[in-house]
């Protein structure tokens, strides 16, 4: 439990990392950013996204070094206590010789005194021995499925709230980074702590595992039904001059901006005055770039101006907080799985091969979860 909180705990750090990262402009080193007429509040704001590849690749590099500090075996220590774990094993297990010197080896691990090939050869039948495991075949195709979920969640859940509550992009990120990964780091321990606490066999963890997804999958359905409405867009979702007329066409394109050659290839949101939210200040007929003078809102022409961004909308901030809530809990509660599933994977293969079958598990999370 102690082990992956920590793994957790590393994207926590990156992104609010991140959020700082995207506070700078992207182009700071080579251009004197007081001559610019953006602020990180402005849509238009791209922020410095190579500063955390540079951070982190140096921190990686100096924590490599450590790892020369390890000896080039451990020694090994022999447990008197007897682990149940072979409860869960196939019948059809494979006979094992008694021990010549003490320690247990499985007739498919390859024998530390073998060439480099002759371990190479084993590979094969080794793997094809867990995945005909059909307790561990599903426990790696169930993480998979879980690790996709997540990766997807990092991508996208941080452009969601940008979007769907009008956040920026540091806000997101920083948000994400003290909230949500922080309540699954709680998760993790505390799904370790019960499993210590409550000394579950193979089949209460699998219990536990099975009632928290059940219960975190029941909680994420509900993301459906919490966000914010879409204001009025001009030309989208309701015609200029926010008019209600049946026959009213929906265009971006007005006779108030007609001569503005206005592009639709770039969605650079302003909101008016008027409470209307437009694709561009060029669509909103602004004659001047500090975004006043604007022919395509309605009202006096005094107030004719607009700001960066999409206009709120009414109880959204109600919404946001009762979002944020509902994630802290599912990720908490999703992540109490996480410690029984790996206590089910180690308990399922035979003892001398739980390492290799860590392996395996992390091999097949890359490539049939994060990947796709």
């Amino acid at each position: 439990g102690i082990l992956f909180t920590m793994l957790v705990f590393g994207p926590a750090c990156g992104f609010i990392l991140g959020s700082f990262c995207t506070k700078i402009y992207v182009d700071a080193v080579f251009i004197d950013t007081s001559n610019l007429d953006i602020t990180p509040d402005d849509p238009r704001w791209i922020g410095a996204w190579w500063a955390g590849f540079l951070l982190c690749g140096a921190l990686l590099f100096f924590s490599s070094l450590l790892m020369f500090g390890f000896p080039q075996s451990l020694p090994l220590h022999s447990d008197p206590a007897v682990e149940s774990e072979q409860a869960m094993l196939p019948e059809r297990e494979y006979e094992r010789p008694p021990p010549s010197n003490g320690v247990l080896r499985h007739p498919l691990e390859p024998d530390s005194s073998a060439s480099c090939f002759q371990q190479l050869k084993v590979i094969p039948k080794v793997t094809k021995h867990l995945l005909s495991n059909p307790v561990f075949t599903c426990i790696v195709l169930a993480a998979c499925m879980e690790i996709a979920v997540v990766a997807g969640f990092a991508a996208f859940l941080g452009k969601y709230l940008e979007q769907q509550f009008n956040l920026t992009t540091s806000s997101a990120n920083q948000l994400l980074g003290m909230t949500a990964i922080p309540c699954a780091c709680l998760g993790i321990f505390l799904g370790g702590l019960l499993v210590k606490k409550l000394s579950l066999s193979a089949l209460g963890a699998i219990r536990m595992a099975m009632l928290v997804n059940l219960v975190s999958t029941a909680c994420y359905v509900s993301f459906l039904f919490l966000g914010c409405d879409t204001g009025p867009v001009a030309g989208v979702t309701v015609p200029y001059g926010n008019t209600s007329a049946p026959g009213a066409a929906l265009d971006p394109y007005s006779p108030c901006n007609k001569n503005c050659e206005c592009q639709t290839d770039s969605f650079t949101p302003v909101c008016g005055a008027d409470g209307v939210t437009y694709l561009s200040a060029c669509f909103a007929g602004c004659n001047s770039t500090n975004l006043t003078g604007c022919a395509c809102l309605t009202g006096p022409p005094e107030n004719a101006t607009v700001v960066p961004g999409k206009c709120p909308s009414p109880g959204c901030q109600e919404a946001f907080l009762t979002f944020l809530c509902v994630m802290c809990v599912c990720s908490m509660i999703g992540a109490m799985a996480q410690t029984p599933s790996v206590i089910i994977l180690i308990r399922t293969v035979s003892p001398e091969l739980k390492s290799y079958a860590l392996g395996v598990l992390f091999l097949l999370l890359r490539l049939l979860g994060t990947y796709p």
